[in-house]
């Protein structure tokens, strides 16, 4: 597919979904209700950057300025482009939302999913004891899969398992303050999810929390086993069912990496303002259903 194709496709699919359900979220009670430079462009032109590799607003304003510049005689300067990124956040959101979901499914009854989270970082070690930006949402913590502390946030996501397959279908996700715990984050988003099966890891382990979500909304959760008390090491059965819980949710991982490295999605040190980085992490996201 080529540039210019891709582009198109890109802005006819935002037109899509722009008439039938995003512009209820960017609407304008101002006389600039209706401006010369669309919603519908300003989101294409975003996707459509991050598609070509640049990762950053200036760069992708850039990239279009000098090379499709004849395609948006509206185009703004780059201090509205960048405010008009942030004012379509919520916009982003739900756009990820309705393109992981392109079958139109409503009914997830007895479907498999498999959920965990992805450190999104604002600033590294050096400077997550001083970083003040989009402090309304990030927070200071430690990854332990990267052994650093970090400031930033955490990216729920809650994907639908597939047989050898990543899963792209999104079930649902949601940001968090980097210092939130995942089984505190999971307990506030799963309390009203019904009729489902999740797999997740050690962070979640609650036998407490998994009998009420069996007994009142018939959620399964399987979780590995972990050491009691004074145990060393696990017997054999609970070691090879770890290994196949493993194996199991080894797609949410490799799906992390994929979109880490097809994106740059955990590297947001550029990002300066709350809305800035929601819509930096659901563009993202919206992207990958679109590729």
């Amino acid at each position: 597919m080529t540039k210019t194709t891709q582009l198109i496709r890109i802005y006819c699919t935002v037109c899509e979904e722009y008439y039938t359900t995003l512009s209820a979220s960017a609407q304008r009670l101002s006389n600039n209700f209706c401006p010369k430079f669309t919603d519908e462009e300003c989101i294409a032109i975003y996707l459509f950057g991050l598609a070509q590799q640049k990762f950053d607003v200036k760069a992708i304003y850039n990239y279009i300025k000098e090379d499709y510049a004849d395609w948006f005689p509206s185009l703004p300067n780059y201090p509205n482009f960048n405010r008009r990124i942030c004012y379509l956040s919520d916009t982003f959101g739900i756009l990820a939302e309705r393109l992981h979901r392109k079958d139109g499914r409503t009914n997830f009854s007895g479907i498999l999913c498999l959920l965990d989270s992805l450190p999104i970082i604002v600033a590294n070690s050096k400077r997550s004891g001083s970083a003040k930006a989009a402090r309304d949402i990030c927070d200071k913590s430690y990854c332990a899969s990267k052994g650093m502390y970090y400031y930033g946030v955490k990216l729920h996501y809650m994907g639908i398992a597939e047989h050898r397959a990543l899963p792209k279908d999104m079930f649902m996700s949601w940001v968090t303050p980097a210092s939130v715990n995942d089984l505190t984050a999971a307990k506030e988003q799963l309390q009203n999810v019904r009729d489902i099966k999740i797999f997740l890891d050690k962070a979640y382990c609650d036998a407490k929390w998994k009998e009420e979500l069996l007994q009142y909304n018939n959620v399964f959760i399987t979780t590995p086993v972990k050491l009691k008390k004074g145990q060393k090491e696990l017997d054999p059965y609970d070691r090879r069912y770890n290994k196949a819980l493993s194996s199991i949710r080894q797609p949410i991982e490799a799906f992390f990496k994929w979109l880490i490295d097809k994106t740059r999605i955990q590297s947001a040190n550029k990002v300066r303002s709350s809305a800035g980085l929601i819509s930096f992490i659901f563009a993202r996201l919206a992207l990958v259903a679109l590729c």
